[in-house]
């Protein structure tokens, strides 16, 4: 592709990639975060160098892949991650696993602590951490769930807790009243999660690939759903082996419904419908 016109001069939807700035992009976002960039997203990957690359004042997107490469530690690379990754969550989404979690959670007697490791805008965390508080047997049991994500204004909206009536839409009416504000006057049609709620979840951007994770603690679940589709396989596996020592004895991994594990690692072995427990538990 020869002959075009620089990025700076075209309309936002008219942005283009050369076949090998592409290729590059796609290098670079699988080596930064472990996600695979399908051809399906060109159109996107195109839009989004050209305006980034736009608002750094660089020529074009290929000026703005230099960028990246020649400082790894460039403040760019959160928008640039960002940008390619989808937070498709709800409140109570596969509700089975709920049910799953709140028998596991009963009869327990030490803290119980959950990693829900692709939080997104925090639904799916906030969602266990009402289904723990609900099933715990006592103050001694007193809940923590770490959730990480690497889109790091996913996280901030998450810790916001803010959001529409629509998107609580799957809560209870009873948990709804007990753990939200419900907004009233120019916030009519939001709720706001309750501090009983939001103290029992710590939220941090996590890059699932990054060298080491933040954290040494051992997990009672570990939530992992509908996250592992955007990983080729090596990373797959790499990451589910990273999983088995940060899993208690007995502990769960929760998958989504698309997704099988078994095939992947011997670290783990299914124990129900997309759940699985370590295989030397």
């Amino acid at each position: 592709m020869t002959g075009l016109p620089t990025y700076h001069h075209l309309a936002p939807e008219q942005f283009l990639l050369t076949d090998e700035e592409f290729s590059r992009t796609g290098r670079l976002l699988h080596a930064r975060s472990g996600i695979i960039l399908g051809e399906h997203k060109r159109e996107l990957a195109a839009r989004m160098l050209g305006m980034r690359a736009r608002k750094k004042g660089l020529r074009d997107a290929a000026e703005y892949l230099a960028h990246l490469q020649q400082d790894p530690h460039s403040t760019e690379w959160s928008a640039f991650v960002n940008a390619f990754t989808i937070n498709h969550t709800a409140f109570f989404r596969e509700q089975h696993h709920f049910g799953l979690l709140a028998d596991f959670m009963r009869g327990r007697t030490a803290p119980v602590s959950v990693w829900c490791c692709a939080a997104s805008t925090g639904e799916e965390a906030y969602s266990i951490a009402m289904t723990l508080l609900e099933n715990s047997p006592g103050p001694q049991a007193r809940p923590f769930v770490w959730a990480t994500d690497i889109d790091t204004q996913a996280i901030d909206k998450a810790r916001k807790g803010v959001y529409t009536l629509e998107r609580v839409k799957p809560v209870a009416e009873n948990l709804l009243k007990k753990y939200f504000y419900r907004g009233t006057g120019a916030k009519a049609g939001m709720v706001r999660v309750k501090p009983i709620l939001q103290e029992v979840v710590q939220f941090e951007p996590l890059n699932l690939v990054a060298p080491s994770w933040p954290s040494t603690e051992k997990f009672d679940a570990i939530f992992c759903r509908n996250t592992m589709i955007y990983f080729d396989k090596p990373t797959q596996t790499r990451i589910l082996e990273r999983f088995a020592p940060m899993l208690k004895p007995g502990g769960l991994l929760f998958a989504g419904h698309s997704e099988n594990f078994t095939y992947l690692t011997k670290a783990f072995r299914l124990r129900g419908q997309t759940v699985y427990t370590r295989a030397d538990a």
